[in-house]
């Protein structure tokens, strides 16, 4: 279990036990792997706009305007996601998805909500 063990808030893979806590050393967050609300393999949750738990599969909408970079597209707010997957991604990405009229695309969580 030490080998697999990742930081939930920054994703560092230098963390170090600590008694019963673990310690990051990159962002000082401490945690203890046996407490009910935190996931025992090492990757965090991944929570929308609301604080809602996401998951594969699940359908979310798009809580505000969001341009596209390298296009002059825009996604509306209020625009409906369905069949998202969860990514690990280092930008803060880490929803994969495909909205009808602009193609695959990667969103950030906290611009989404649980539909």
């Amino acid at each position: 279990m030490e080998a697999d063990m990742t930081c939930p808030q920054c994703g560092c893979e230098h963390v170090y036990p600590d008694g019963s806590l673990w310690n990051c050393p990159e962002c000082g967050y401490e945690w203890n792997p046996e407490d009910a609300g935190m996931p025992t393999d090492g990757k965090a949750e991944v929570r929308d706009a609301n604080g809602n738990v996401l998951a594969d599969g699940d359908s979310v909408t798009v809580i505000k305007d969001l341009k596209i970079k390298g296009a002059s597209s825009v996604i509306k707010g209020g625009t409906k996601v369905r069949g998202i997957r969860l990514v690990d991604a280092t930008d803060g990405h880490n929803i994969a998805c495909k909205i009808s009229g602009v193609g695959a695309i990667n969103l950030k969580s906290e611009f989404v909500k649980k539909a």
